[in-house]
């Protein structure tokens, strides 16, 4: 929904609510897709939205629950009578339940679990225990099985009585009487054969599947990779125990990039949007990275006053200080930023150190080039420095980006071997570690060309 229309409805709707005009307000809502109507639900003020909720059309409420923050999710529970828990409940998915319940009070969770049968009940704490981020954690069991035998009339039988529960009915999961995974047939498959073709005769054994301990990134990027719209999830015995579905691995991608952005700027991931995130819950996500990065930066501070003596007999060399420190810091961001989201895509294994070390340094060979034949033209015709200090200048600008690269690239692989994420390794750090070396190289150059 564009952001005008919805501040319309958004204010139509506050204005009927007010004035109890309930009929038209129920009109507003009544044909809206769920997300949007989770999306105005939310923005309304907190003693509305029960009201506006119990206006919905039970499905559409239903479904818009599902799309609603945790926090707003809470508020409706907390407001529910026992039969439109039960309501809700009935309509919601297996994944959906889950992702609401890892968010709630204990208190809140305990109502939820005395509305789902003991069938729901064994396999939401089936999925609670696999580890967090994990595809067993984020899979849904509600899907299409079938057996090689059938016929494709039996098929369709079947996807008739039982597709109304299940997330997906597109595709279908062939099993044999253990649940082992045998096979998978699509609608599109079913449909163009004939009604008498058995299932064995024309499903897919070529089979991608991950397993309940896969990380949930592998899996998004594996339903990425081939096209999916469902990935099945085998346990140990390469038994079927659930499916991941193409809307959860957005979310997951959505996550993991926010979450990689947040710590390539140096803060503590969130799990929160921003504008529901209070002053002191975001102070406290980005002041640790703030304090060792402030820490971190007096060794900067220790190398220039070790070389006090050089600066006061070349008190020239001053100026160029910061765009030598400024140029590092850019050239290995760059680096470090293509590096993590090679690594991030499994593009670039550990293995491929070598070539990632002379990539870079064949790239660091030709910016430094030609960062130093510009700068050189400005340092003698507009700064008008002497020619030593401008070879000074140029060499270390040069000798500065190869190594900047050479940190960029290096530190996220190597972090990602030791078990860390890339992401920590970004700019902040990068620039931090570059600004103490850069100023090494610079003196030490200085000292050796001006004899100072």
């Amino acid at each position: 929904m564009e952001n005008h229309i919805l501040a319309e409805n958004l204010s139509r709707l506050e204005t009927l609510l007010e004035e109890r005009k309930y009929t038209q307000a129920a009109a507003v809502v009544k044909d809206l897709n769920p997300a949007d109507a989770a999306v105005l639900l939310e923005e309304l003020p907190e003693q509305k939205v029960p009201v506006l909720f119990r206006l919905c059309p039970k499905e559409l409420a239903a479904d818009a629950f599902a799309y609603m923050s945790p926090e707003a999710q809470e508020l409706l529970v907390r407001s529910f009578s026992d039969r439109e828990l039960d309501e809700v409940m009935e309509q919601l998915f297996l994944d959906d339940t889950v992702d609401m319940i890892e968010e709630m009070p204990a208190n809140v969770v305990k109502k939820i679990l005395r509305h789902v049968d003991a069938e729901t009940r064994k396999m939401i704490n089936q999925v609670l225990n696999y580890p967090k981020d994990s595809a067993g954690s984020m899979m849904t069991m509600e899907y299409v099985d079938l057996k090689r035998s059938m016929t494709v009339e039996q098929a369709f039988e079947r996807i008739r009585r039982t597709g109304v529960e299940k997330e997906t009915v597109y595709t279908c999961y062939v099993t044999d009487s253990r649940r082992k995974l045998e096979g998978i047939v699509t609608v599109k498959d079913l449909l163009l054969a004939r009604k008498d073709e058995v299932i064995r005769n024309i499903m897919e054994t070529n089979i991608k599947f991950v397993s309940t301990h896969t990380d949930q990134e592998e899996a998004a990027r594996e339903l990425s990779r081939y096209d999916f719209l469902a990935l099945p999830v085998v346990d140990a015995e390469e038994r079927l125990v659930g499916i991941v579905t193409v809307d959860d691995a957005i979310d997951v991608i959505e996550e993991e990039a926010t979450e990689d952005i947040e710590k390539m700027a140096a803060m503590a991931p969130s799990d929160r949007p921003y504008m529901r995130t209070g002053i002191w819950e975001t102070w406290r996500k980005r002041v640790p990275w703030l304090l060792f990065l402030m820490i971190s930066a007096t060794f900067t501070s220790g190398i220039i006053s070790a070389y006090e003596g050089a600066l006061a007999a070349s008190v020239v060399l001053t100026g160029f200080i910061p765009m030598l420190m400024d140029t590092g810091g850019n050239s290995g961001g760059q680096s470090s930023a293509t590096i993590i989201r090679g690594l991030s895509l499994g593009e670039i294994r550990y293995g491929d150190v070598p070539r990632v070390v002379l990539k870079e340094s064949a790239v660091a060979l030709l910016n430094g080039c030609t960062l130093a034949a510009a700068n050189f033209v400005k340092l003698m015709l507009i700064d008008r420095v002497g020619l030593p200090v401008a070879l000074v200048v140029c060499a270390t600008l040069m000798a500065v980006v190869l190594v900047s690269n050479l940190v960029g690239s290096c530190l996220p692989v190597l972090a990602k071997r030791l078990g860390f994420d890339p992401a920590v390794m970004a700019s902040p750090l990068i620039t931090t570690i570059v600004d103490a070396i850069a100023l090494t190289i610079y003196f030490n150059i200085a000292k050796l060309v001006l004899g100072i």
